[in-house]
Protein backbone atom coordinates (compact mmCIF):
# COMPACT_ATOMS: atom_id res chain seq x y z
CA UNK A 1 0.00 0.00 0.00
CA UNK A 2 2.80 2.40 0.91
CA UNK A 3 4.66 1.70 -2.36
CA UNK A 4 1.46 2.36 -4.29
CA UNK A 5 0.97 5.73 -2.53
CA UNK A 6 4.60 6.71 -3.16
CA UNK A 7 4.25 5.79 -6.84
CA UNK A 8 1.01 7.81 -7.12
CA UNK A 9 2.70 10.78 -5.41
CA UNK A 10 5.69 10.57 -7.80
CA UNK A 11 3.39 10.53 -10.81
CA UNK A 12 1.28 13.44 -9.55
CA UNK A 13 4.43 15.44 -8.71
CA UNK A 14 5.80 14.77 -12.19
CA UNK A 15 2.51 15.82 -13.77
CA UNK A 16 2.50 18.93 -11.57
CA UNK A 17 6.02 19.81 -12.72
CA UNK A 18 5.05 19.34 -16.36
CA UNK A 19 1.92 21.44 -15.82
CA UNK A 20 3.92 24.22 -14.16
CA UNK A 21 6.50 24.17 -16.97
CA UNK A 22 3.76 24.22 -19.61
CA UNK A 23 2.02 27.10 -17.78
CA UNK A 24 5.30 29.02 -17.84
CA UNK A 25 5.77 28.23 -21.54
CA UNK A 26 2.22 29.33 -22.35
CA UNK A 27 2.67 32.58 -20.43
CA UNK A 28 5.98 33.22 -22.19
CA UNK A 29 4.38 32.53 -25.57
CA UNK A 30 1.48 34.90 -24.87
CA UNK A 31 3.80 37.71 -23.72
CA UNK A 32 6.17 37.23 -26.67
CA UNK A 33 3.26 37.14 -29.13
CA UNK A 34 1.69 40.23 -27.53
CA UNK A 35 4.88 42.27 -27.79
CA UNK A 36 5.44 41.16 -31.39
CA UNK A 37 1.84 42.04 -32.25
CA UNK A 38 2.09 45.54 -30.76
CA UNK A 39 5.46 46.04 -32.46
CA UNK A 40 4.22 44.96 -35.87
CA UNK A 41 0.92 46.86 -35.66
CA UNK A 42 2.69 50.10 -34.76
CA UNK A 43 5.19 49.62 -37.58
CA UNK A 44 2.44 48.91 -40.11
CA UNK A 45 0.59 52.05 -38.99
CA UNK A 46 3.75 54.11 -39.52
CA UNK A 47 4.52 52.43 -42.84
CA UNK A 48 1.02 53.07 -44.20
CA UNK A 49 0.58 56.62 -42.93
CA UNK A 50 4.05 58.18 -43.22
CA UNK A 51 6.53 58.66 -45.97
CA UNK A 52 10.17 57.95 -45.17
CA UNK A 53 11.67 60.51 -42.79
CA UNK A 54 8.31 62.24 -42.25
CA UNK A 55 7.97 63.43 -38.67
CA UNK A 56 5.02 64.51 -36.57
CA UNK A 57 5.54 66.25 -33.23
CA UNK A 58 3.64 64.69 -30.37
CA UNK A 59 5.38 66.94 -27.84
CA UNK A 60 7.23 69.60 -29.81
CA UNK A 61 11.03 69.20 -29.69
CA UNK A 62 10.72 66.38 -27.15
CA UNK A 63 8.85 63.45 -28.69
CA UNK A 64 8.05 62.90 -32.36
CA UNK A 65 6.92 60.04 -34.53
CA UNK A 66 9.45 59.83 -37.36
CA UNK A 67 9.53 57.10 -40.00
CA UNK A 68 13.16 56.01 -40.34
CA UNK A 69 14.09 52.87 -42.31
CA UNK A 70 17.04 51.27 -40.53
CA UNK A 71 19.15 49.15 -42.87
CA UNK A 72 21.71 48.37 -40.16
CA UNK A 73 21.76 47.32 -36.52
CA UNK A 74 21.55 49.53 -33.44
CA UNK A 75 22.11 53.17 -34.37
CA UNK A 76 22.37 52.13 -38.03
CA UNK A 77 25.75 50.40 -37.77
CA UNK A 78 26.63 47.71 -40.34
CA UNK A 79 24.26 49.07 -42.97
CA UNK A 80 22.95 46.79 -45.73
CA UNK A 81 23.98 43.54 -44.02
CA UNK A 82 20.39 42.23 -44.07
CA UNK A 83 21.18 38.54 -44.64
CA UNK A 84 23.83 38.63 -41.94
CA UNK A 85 21.32 40.10 -39.46
CA UNK A 86 18.65 37.58 -40.44
CA UNK A 87 21.00 34.64 -39.84
CA UNK A 88 22.41 36.06 -36.60
CA UNK A 89 18.90 36.88 -35.35
CA UNK A 90 17.66 33.34 -35.99
CA UNK A 91 20.68 31.87 -34.16
CA UNK A 92 20.26 34.23 -31.19
CA UNK A 93 16.50 33.64 -30.98
CA UNK A 94 17.00 29.86 -31.07
CA UNK A 95 19.66 30.10 -28.37
CA UNK A 96 17.53 32.31 -26.13
CA UNK A 97 14.49 30.05 -26.57
CA UNK A 98 16.57 27.01 -25.66
CA UNK A 99 18.05 28.74 -22.63
CA UNK A 100 14.56 29.91 -21.58
CA UNK A 101 13.39 26.29 -21.38
CA UNK A 102 16.00 25.46 -18.75
CA UNK A 103 15.75 28.48 -16.46
CA UNK A 104 14.75 27.42 -12.93
CA UNK A 105 11.26 28.53 -11.92
CA UNK A 106 12.57 30.87 -9.22
CA UNK A 107 14.63 32.93 -11.72
CA UNK A 108 11.64 35.07 -12.77
CA UNK A 109 13.65 38.20 -13.59
CA UNK A 110 15.95 36.23 -15.88
CA UNK A 111 12.92 34.65 -17.57
CA UNK A 112 11.35 38.09 -18.11
CA UNK A 113 14.64 39.37 -19.51
CA UNK A 114 14.85 36.61 -22.09
CA UNK A 115 11.16 36.84 -23.01
CA UNK A 116 11.55 40.56 -23.75
CA UNK A 117 14.73 40.02 -25.75
CA UNK A 118 13.19 37.19 -27.78
CA UNK A 119 10.09 39.25 -28.55
CA UNK A 120 12.18 42.23 -29.65
CA UNK A 121 14.50 40.12 -31.77
CA UNK A 122 11.57 38.43 -33.50
CA UNK A 123 9.84 41.77 -34.11
CA UNK A 124 12.88 43.21 -35.86
CA UNK A 125 13.54 39.91 -37.67
CA UNK A 126 10.05 40.07 -39.19
CA UNK A 127 10.86 43.54 -40.57
CA UNK A 128 14.16 42.40 -42.03
CA UNK A 129 12.53 39.43 -43.76
CA UNK A 130 9.46 41.39 -44.90
CA UNK A 131 11.10 44.67 -45.90
CA UNK A 132 14.86 44.27 -45.88
CA UNK A 133 15.13 46.88 -43.11
CA UNK A 134 13.68 47.68 -39.69
CA UNK A 135 11.09 50.42 -39.24
CA UNK A 136 12.05 52.85 -36.48
CA UNK A 137 9.67 55.61 -35.44
CA UNK A 138 9.96 56.59 -31.75
CA UNK A 139 11.94 59.81 -31.82
CA UNK A 140 12.93 61.54 -28.58
CA UNK A 141 15.24 63.96 -30.43
CA UNK A 142 18.18 63.31 -28.07
CA UNK A 143 18.54 59.64 -28.99
CA UNK A 144 18.51 57.70 -32.25
CA UNK A 145 15.03 56.76 -33.49
CA UNK A 146 13.90 53.31 -32.32
CA UNK A 147 10.82 51.06 -32.12
CA UNK A 148 8.83 48.83 -29.74
CA UNK A 149 11.03 45.79 -30.47
CA UNK A 150 14.15 47.79 -29.63
CA UNK A 151 12.50 48.89 -26.38
CA UNK A 152 11.76 45.26 -25.45
CA UNK A 153 15.38 44.29 -26.15
CA UNK A 154 16.79 47.14 -24.04
CA UNK A 155 14.42 46.56 -21.12
CA UNK A 156 15.25 42.84 -21.35
CA UNK A 157 18.95 43.68 -21.23
CA UNK A 158 18.38 45.86 -18.15
CA UNK A 159 16.55 42.98 -16.42
CA UNK A 160 19.38 40.63 -17.40
CA UNK A 161 22.01 42.96 -15.94
CA UNK A 162 19.95 43.35 -12.76
CA UNK A 163 19.59 39.57 -12.45
CA UNK A 164 23.30 38.91 -12.98
CA UNK A 165 24.64 41.75 -10.80
CA UNK A 166 22.18 41.79 -7.91
CA UNK A 167 20.17 38.58 -7.74
CA UNK A 168 22.83 36.02 -8.58
CA UNK A 169 26.09 37.70 -7.64
CA UNK A 170 28.52 35.44 -5.90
Amino acid sequence: MNIKNNYARMISTGIGMVRKRSDIALTAFIVIAGIILVDQITKIIIERNFIEFQTIAIIDNIFHLTYVPNYGAAFGILKNKTYFFIIISIIIIAGLLTFLLFIPRQRKILRIALILQIAGAVGNLIDRIRLGYVIDFLDFRIWPVFNIADTAIVIGAAFLIYDVLFLNAG
